[in-house]
């Protein structure tokens, strides 16, 4: 149940949010740009009238929200009462955490405030309704599922690398990628004489008792 009752000003307002973290997410349809040009065009479409589109760039989505430069500027808004509505393209953009996601929705709906969500699977849903809301609820606990299990099984892939004795992460000095491939297509590693004997000289060195500095 709401608690408050919007203001008639705020009335039909809304600000959005558009976010991305690194670069490479451009290619995949969702940098700043793409982002805020479909949160203008569901405006136009829904009569919304936009106050601001807050742009989130190189913040993690796993940063709560509250906690985020821009999210910080929304919730403002919200505590300002100069907004009815929050808009985002997918709830990925603003949330990644099931936990944040309720708790900041739950605040804007007792305030009478909706969060719309442009794509959610295909379709778009708005908080303003108990169906909305509903599904809310339920997705934003699946989206946190499917991140859970993505870091299960890329734990035990890297795990099962590691048992198998692939060398995982960068190649330490005396090590290099060569352009060769083993049977299971992963790029093979070979020493580099002149780096190991640098390696051997400051074990060496440092059995010896001579620190770091002095080494160098």
């Amino acid at each position: 149940m709401r608690k408050t009752t919007k203001t008639s000003g705020a009335s039909g307002k809304a600000i959005g949010y558009v976010r991305v973290y690194t670069q490479e997410q451009a290619t995949e349809g969702v940098s700043l740009a793409a982002q805020e040009a479909r949160v203008r065009a569901y405006a136009t479409l829904r009569g919304l009238a936009l106050v601001e589109v807050v742009r989130e760039e190189g913040v993690s989505g796993g940063t709560p929200f509250a906690s985020r430069p821009g999210g910080a500027r929304v919730l403002a808004a919200v505590a300002a009462e100069s907004v009815a509505a929050v808009v985002v393209v997918k709830l990925d953009r603003a949330f990644r955490d099931a936990v944040d996601c309720l708790s900041v929705t739950r605040d804007w709906d007792a305030a009478s405030v909706a969060l719309h969500v442009i794509d959610m699977g295909g379709n778009a849903i708005d908080t303003h309704s108990a169906a909305g809301r509903f599904m809310l609820t339920v997705l934003a606990g699946a989206a946190e599922m499917e991140k859970n299990l993505i870091g299960e099984r890329t734990s035990a892939a890297l795990q099962h690398l590691a048992a198998e004795g692939v060398k995982l992460g960068g190649e330490a000095l005396g090590w290099t990628r060569t352009q060769e491939t083993d049977s299971d297509g992963r790029r093979v590693v070979v020493q580099v004489p002149e780096e190991v004997a640098t390696v051997a000289r400051v074990r060496e060195l440092h059995a010896q008792g001579k620190t770091l500095r002095d080494i160098a």
